[in-house]
């Protein structure tokens, strides 16, 4: 029993960096408009996090097309915010690579999700 907590726990503390933030992080896109080729903002739902500004998106959940977005601001109601936590939503912009990829949830489809990590705390001394 204490072997199978052991485990769970580690799963969790992989997912943690030092500065107790998610590593992995989830966004689920509900509307999207591409800007241009390498820049699109949308309104999104934080599921896994909190997401932080400057966090990099690799993977678009059940999708095999690649991605390398940067999320550069996060802006929720009307403020801008350095992250997104969990359940919260946002209008964020995405930069990079893939933006052509991103869809608008439909009444038929369900909301797509993007998957990536949060930047490495920065820390001062």
């Amino acid at each position: 029993m204490l072997a199978a907590v052991d485990a769970v726990l580690d799963r969790y503390r992989d997912r943690l960096n030092s500065g107790s933030h998610p590593v992995e992080v989830e966004l689920a896109i509900d509307q999207v408009t591409v800007v241009n080729m390498a820049e699109a903002t949308a309104t999104v739902r934080c599921l896994l996090g909190p997401v932080r500004r400057g966090a990099r998106f690799d993977r678009i959940h059940d999708s095999a097309g690649a991605i390398d977005l940067e999320l550069t601001q996060i802006l929720a109601y009307h403020r801008s915010v350095e992250e997104l936590d969990p359940v919260h939503t946002a209008l964020v912009t995405l930069r990079g690579t893939g933006v052509q990829l991103l869809t608008s949830a439909t009444p038929r489809s369900r909301w797509q999700a993007i998957r990536g990590s949060n930047p490495l705390p920065i820390h001062r001394y």
